[in-house]
């Protein structure tokens, strides 16, 4: 079975955007593709191509750390983003080394994704969905990112820089959960102070400045390019495709032909095959194609893309093909009874959907921390508070409340669905000699689990 000449093995993972693949080029390289719900995509297609444009513009810009993009097709209602290897991820390689990694991986993954992430946002885009599951570990031990703005356009929600700060500090809490004293564990806790603090780029200059103090080659790839390499070792091998011509669907997720698929891409150039630091990972040196016999090299009029986004399926002019003759008179019952039940069907399916409620937010808990118990001359007291909802959507209205009587302002922060803590910080600047004791509470209005107002508070010591 294949996708636009790239060949499946088989071997699959389930992520929060779809199904991801393992592949082989036409070029013989390791590459995936990640198969997107067909009705999600159907609704989000315009999105999922302007995101995957974004993507492409940053590899032509020298970004390195993003999963390498190949191409987005799609044939009938089917769409498939093809990248270079999406395997193994992150949370894949925690679990087949127990749930933890050495320190130097541990830091040599942060510093990486911190690193591309900040890239990502100075850019003006986000992640969306960060995490172990949209980390891929490259054969070389790189920590690419996988998934950039997917999840965000399947959903067609805004996703802010500071989702994807929250979720690289819940996730640099799990690696270093496993690292519990010594100079390594301390560097990756002042990282994460940092980050919490000041952002991703203070926690990224944390963990550079910090190796100069451990042992040489602690902060490497090594480890991490073995486990990768060894992964496919450890995990069940490849399912041979279906033989030629047998039927589409008799195995689950098969494709139509090759020849169906189209890119739904209209880039000027192709992507610079180093244009990634994992570039090698399945990523061929002419990666943007258009699929089908007699399709034109040359950009015509109007491009094959847009004939299939104005019809919304793959037709004989997007294969470059004549039209196909009119059905015969006594097809046409069948086809009408056909269209009849897929109206019924998608009028059912709209019915169950309004009656089916959104689950809305709902606060449960508040926990307040303070970086530093003691501030000292014309210092900051960096609070972070830690919101837990019930994973749902909405708008949490909260106060940061300060012991000098500063004047108090409602604020508000948006969370999406599937979001189950919030991170909401308070900088206190503190100048001027002599000392006091001071303490800041953050109190959440709503919405809450119990109706009433939830708060928590820290407290800190100036001395100057």
């Amino acid at each position: 079975m294949t996708v636009a000449g790239h060949r499946l093995t088989g071997r699959t993972r389930i992520s929060e955007a779809g199904v991801w693949t393992d592949a082989v080029s036409p070029g013989g390289r390791p590459s995936s593709v990640l198969r997107f719900e067909p009705a999600a995509a159907a609704r989000a297609r315009e999105r999922l191509v302007a995101t995957v444009a974004d993507d492409l513009r940053l590899q032509r810009g020298g970004a390195a750390g993003l999963l390498p993009v190949v191409d987005l097709v799609a044939a009938r209602d089917e769409v498939w983003l093809i990248t270079g290897r999406a395997m193994p991820s992150l949370d894949e390689l925690l679990r087949s080394a127990g749930g933890h990694l050495d320190a130097g991986s541990v830091a040599a993954v942060l510093l990486e994704t911190a690193q591309t992430l900040a890239s990502v946002h100075a850019a003006g885009l986000t992640h969306g969905a960060f995490g172990a599951g949209t980390v891929v570990v490259s054969e070389d031990g790189a920590a690419l990112l996988a998934e950039r703005g997917l999840v965000a356009a399947l959903r067609g929600e805004h996703a802010p820089p500071e989702h994807d700060v929250a979720a690289w500090v819940t996730l640099a809490r799990r690696l270093a959960a496993g690292q519990t004293a010594g100079p390594e564990a301390d560097l990756l806790r002042r990282a994460i102070s940092a980050a919490t603090a000041h952002g991703l780029a203070a926690a990224r200059d944390t963990l550079l400045s910090g190796r100069e103090g451990l042992p040489p080659g602690f902060m490497t790839r090594d480890r991490l390019a073995r486990a990768a390499r060894d992964f496919f070792g450890s995990v069940p091998g490849p399912v041979p495709g279906p033989v030629p011509g047998s039927l589409p669907g008799s195995v689950p997720g098969s494709v139509p032909a090759a020849g169906e698929a189209v890119t739904l891409l209209d880039l000027p150039s192709a992507v610079p095959s180093g244009a990634s630091s994992g570039a090698s990972s399945g990523m061929d040196d002419d990666v943007l194609m258009r699929f089908g016999p007699g399709v034109p090299t040359e950009a015509p009029s109007e491009t094959t893309a847009a004939q299939i986004w104005r019809s919304g399926r793959t037709s004989a002019v997007a294969q470059g093909r004549p039209a196909a003759a009119p059905p015969r008179r006594r097809r046409r019952t069948t086809a009408w009874a056909g269209t009849a039940l897929l109206a019924i069907l998608i009028a059912a399916v709209i019915l169950w959907l309004r009656q089916t409620p959104a689950v809305e937010a709902a606060v449960s808990g508040v926990d307040v921390k303070v970086a530093k118990k003691t501030v000292r001359c014309d210092g900051t007291a960096d609070f972070v508070g830690v919101v837990t909802t019930n994973g749902g959507a909405g708008t949490i209205r909260y106060l940061w409340i300060r012991s000098d009587d500063r004047k108090r302002q409602e604020q508000e922060q948006r969370v999406s669905s599937g979001d189950t803590s919030v991170h909401l910080p308070l900088h206190w600047k503190v100048t001027g000699p002599g000392s006091f004791k001071g303490s800041a509470t953050l109190r959440v209005l709503s919405p809450t689990t119990t109706g009433k107002s939830i708060q928590d508070a820290a407290s800190f010591t100036y001395k100057c």
